[in-house]
């Protein structure tokens, strides 16, 4: 998935595709994070479908951890740095503080019940990708928040698995910047389901 990127990454992609079936390029034009995952999840062929962070803060080897013969007959797996067994590394204070408030915002107004919403790696069914990311509307920050809100909505079988993680120095967050825009979409959420705009199964 590449939305609008300016390095070599198109014609690297361009040339594996070829050689390696499995692998597709898919452009989209840079709308936001939540619009290019909305547009890969559903693009996407496989039974379980990943989305983690571009700098791989949690291994990509996790993965294994949210695939069976290790775990099965969930719709939504999300992993979690605040569970029992996880591990950060290298992060600095105001970015676990800020971590803290925002979930503490998440679960007073949208999605209630987990101790992270927002660490990037996530595997969905197929069966829940499909029909979750079809509904979604949020292309900014706070879109796996809306995810996991009309998830939860429906019902389905959300887990939180305990992963390592590793803050990367080129993070773009900004502490306070970010925090106040993230609360600003989560508070949307809440309105576009007060307002009826998420569609009904």
């Amino acid at each position: 998935m590449d939305d609008g990127s300016n390095d070599r990454t198109c014609p690297l992609v361009a040339s594996l595709e070829t050689s390696n079936p499995p692998i597709t390029l898919i452009q989209t034009p840079h709308m936001g994070k939540g619009h290019a995952i909305k547009t890969g999840m559903l693009a996407a062929r496989g039974q379980y479908r990943l989305m983690c962070d571009a700098d791989l803060s949690v291994p990509i080897e996790e993965v294994a951890h949210f695939l069976p013969p290790n775990l099965s007959d969930y719709d939504v797996a999300i992993g979690s740095r605040e569970m029992t067994g996880a591990r950060r590394f290298d992060e600095p204070f105001y970015r676990h503080l800020m971590g803290r408030v925002f979930n503490w915002l998440v679960r007073l107004v949208t999605v209630r019940g987990f101790k992270d919403t927002q660490c990037g790696f996530k595997v969905f069914s197929q069966e829940t990708a499909k029909s979750i990311f079809a509904k979604t509307r949020m292309a900014g920050w706070a879109f796996d928040v809306e995810v996991l809100f009309l998830a939860q909505k429906r019902g389905l079988h959300i887990l939180e698995i305990p992963v390592p993680w590793y803050h990367g120095k080129k993070s773009k967050v900004s502490p306070f910047r970010d925090t106040f825009l993230m609360f600003g979409e989560i508070l949307l959420i809440r309105l576009n389901h007060w307002l009826g705009r998420y569609p009904k199964d």
